[in-house]
């Protein structure tokens, strides 16, 4: 290869720019973060040692992670009862609101119909519903697998019928010309068109039945009838434990991030070959 060919190969001083960007850009995503909360880390543990601050109000920093290390049992027990809660919650939210989307979007009658009783569902908050619940379902972790099904139905119900409702008209004329049935249309060309809509709904509706399932917990866990980590931020409330309180929060937080990322990371995987949001994200 010639001297010429290579210079040709090169890239150009404005793509490499780019790429460079492109790699900053990359790290920064994840430096910058925790940059920051390491700064806010160190500021939560020297205020505490600035002001003297008694350890039942708030602990620095280590004791907490020494809390989770010593309560460990306890806690990540009460955790896998709230994971359980969540997980189940989220799938009967996705069969629930898949299943009904597409019955909306083969009838405009029943859209129209059951709609709005969705709507109620998700603006009723759902400590008011709780009492409700409590006094019609028997089972206590039937009670927790509700409220966790309630919040998380309607972004995956929303979401899927918005997508099915968006395939291009001239797609669909076509089908119809060519002599596909409602349901052939449905199958080959609306739902993976709606697939985008439905993970977006998906990634909302993770972290929102782990919200449900914790709400559940506090309400239940009140009465002393939960299991979950929810019950054990009450328990520690009672006793001023605060470690282990912001044990329990740290837990809580860690895992509603664990479950955004896996269902990025499961969207991205299903999308990245054919849909343009995910292919930019490549690039």
């Amino acid at each position: 290869m010639t001297a010429t060919e290579i210079s040709a190969v090169k890239l150009d001083p404005e793509e490499a720019r780019r790429v460079r960007q492109r790699r900053v850009e990359r790290i920064g995503r994840w430096l910058f973060p925790l940059i920051v909360m390491a700064l806010a880390v160190w500021l939560w543990d020297r205020i505490c040692v600035w002001n003297g601050i008694p350890r039942y109000i708030l602990p620095r920093p280590l004791e907490v992670l020494q809390t989770l290390h010593d309560d460990a049992g306890l806690l990540f027990s009460s955790l896998l009862f709230t994971l359980k809660i969540t997980f189940l919650g989220l799938v009967l939210a996705v069969v629930g609101g898949v299943g009904l989307s597409v019955l909306f979007a083969q009838s405009k009658w029943v859209e129209m119909t059951f709609f709005p009783f969705a709507v109620i569902l998700q603006v009723t908050p759902i400590v008011a519903v709780f009492p409700l619940i409590n006094i019609y379902v028997g089972n206590q972790t039937a009670k927790l697998l509700l409220c966790a099904w309630i919040v998380a139905f309607f972004p995956i119900l929303s979401n899927t019928t918005l997508g099915l409702n968006s395939v291009d008209r001239n797609l669909r004329d076509l089908f119809k010309l060519n002599g596909a049935s409602r349901w052939q249309e449905l199958w080959h060309l609306r739902l993976p068109a709606a697939m985008p809509y439905f993970l977006g709904g998906l990634k909302i509706a993770g972290g929102l039945s782990l919200i449900g399932a914790v709400v559940a917990e506090f309400v239940a866990g009140a009465s002393g009838q939960s299991s979950g980590l929810a019950s054990r931020i009450i328990e520690a409330g009672y006793r001023l434990n605060a470690p282990r309180l912001f044990a329990a929060l740290i837990l809580i937080s860690a895992t509603g991030i664990i479950i955004f990322l896996v269902l990025s990371l499961v969207s991205h995987l299903i999308l990245r070959r054919w849909h343009e949001s995910a292919i930019r994200q490549e690039g």
